[in-house]
């Protein structure tokens, strides 16, 4: 009889043998491997859960000014979602950092941040490795809840893109916050390699979604905390009071004339103009065809129409306020510097407008501080990188664009950014 030796036989019959088990032992393997897999990624899932929850409800209490009860409530909230600190058999760890130890937001006050664990047992890989018979698994989250900062650029509009940066723009606030009142998913827009660096950006809207409208090189820093679902900002300060008896004067500024002896500079106020209570009233203000304009310090500048400036006219002033009924418009090429008052070297108010458009383009020199107060106008800062601007703008809309560079500060009347609510940050 033909065919394999009968040794050859039995040991070719062992050998499938053998390698039926191996094949047998290797898809148990993978099935152990895809059984647990799986049971990890659903405890990781559940761990993530509970991470959530339990960083929203210690921020609530935080929020609250109950910062002691702030593990009672994170191990409540875990142990609702499947991690129980006091389980006896794989309790889970909760622990709170506030502030966060990791992640972008380390160090930030007014984010808590909860991390959770556990050991979990395996179902199959602990049969082919005993140092596999539990594996821990574990969460972080970081949520952010009661967070305040002073403002220093409350927008009032409230639908629309109420802050529109790009070509450069920079925005610096870095000890203070910026609050937009649209509710619309573009409220802010930062592109064209434009970037805020604030402590704060808030915006009433619940879903203004960055992704969309910081593109194109545009950038929040990082270490900006980013809130939507604020409340509105509307601060309310005090317009300038036209003093009883002050007579307002028209235009001053005529060129080259005799009043000046013929060479086009001009201080105001104008000697024979009457000042009340250190308040001079123009009809409207356009310093357009001087040679320079100088506008002397302590001094209120009521103007009941427009001020417009131009002709690359330089004009000055330190401790000079404007009232404005109209717009403002401080034209390219002009250099303009001017500052507001100060109080224990805080500025105060530069320019309060009653009109719909505020516009400063600047000089390469030109130098600008004080608080604008323009709540019923869109404001434009269009300018070189030169123009220093250390200013605060309570507005419709800002507009910035062409290298503006504006340095905020935080004045003491223009309230607080507040997050009642605790959202989930990181």
């Amino acid at each position: 009889m033909g065919g394999l030796p009968k040794v050859l036989q039995e040991r070719s019959g062992q050998s499938a043998v053998w390698v039926a088990a191996f094949l047998s032992l290797l898809a148990l393997g993978f099935m152990a491997l895809a059984v647990d897999t799986g049971f990890f990624f659903h405890e990781k899932r559940m761990a993530q859960a509970a991470a959530d929850a339990a960083a929203i409800a210690a921020a609530e209490e935080s929020t609250a000014g109950d910062s002691g009860n702030m593990q009672t409530v994170a191990n409540a909230m875990a142990k609702m979602n499947g991690f129980d600190p006091g389980a006896a058999l794989n309790p889970a760890t909760v622990q709170i950092n506030s502030p966060p130890k990791y992640g972008i937001y380390s160090g930030s006050s007014g984010y808590t941040e909860v991390v959770i664990s556990r050991k979990i047992p395996t179902l199959l890989l602990g049969v082919f490795n005993s140092s596999l018979s539990t594996l821990n698994v574990g969460a972080r989250a970081v949520s952010g809840g009661g967070q305040s900062s002073p403002t220093c650029i409350c927008l009032e509009a409230g639908s629309g893109m109420g802050l529109n940066m790009s070509n450069d723009a920079q925005l610096s606030a870095s000890s203070c916050g910026i609050t937009v009142d649209s509710s619309a998913s573009n409220a802010v827009g930062v592109v064209g390699s434009a970037g805020i660096n604030a402590l704060s950006l808030g915006t009433v809207s619940t879903n203004w979604d960055n992704s969309s409208n910081i593109n194109n090189g545009g950038t929040i820093s990082s270490t900006t905390k980013v809130v939507t679902g604020v409340a509105a900002c509307s601060p309310t300060i005090a317009a300038p009071v036209l003093p009883n008896g002050t007579p307002c004067y028209a235009n001053p500024i005529q060129g080259w004339t005799s009043a000046n002896n013929y060479t086009g500079v001009y201080t105001l106020p104008m000697a024979g103009e009457t000042v009340v209570s250190n308040t001079v009233c123009y009809t409207s203000l356009d310093t357009s065809d001087s040679a320079s304009v100088t506008f002397s310090s302590g001094y209120t500048y009521y103007i009941q129409g427009n001020f417009n400036t131009g002709g690359g006219a330089p004009i000055s002033g330190s401790n000079v306020t404007f009232y404005v009924g109209g717009t403002v418009n401080v034209a390219n090429g002009v250099t303009a510097t001017l500052s507001a008052p100060t109080v224990s070297g805080v500025p105060q108010t530069l320019f309060y407008v009653a009109g719909n458009t505020v516009t400063i383009q600047g000089g390469s020199t030109s130098n600008l501080s004080g608080l604008t107060y323009a709540p019923s106008a869109a404001v434009t800062l269009n300018n070189g990188t030169g123009t220093s601007m250390n200013m605060d703008f309570v507005a419709q809309t800002l507009t910035m664009a062409g290298g503006a560079t504006l340095n905020s500060y935080a004045t003491t009347n223009l309230g607080t950014m507040n997050s009642s609510v605790a959202k989930l940050a990181e």
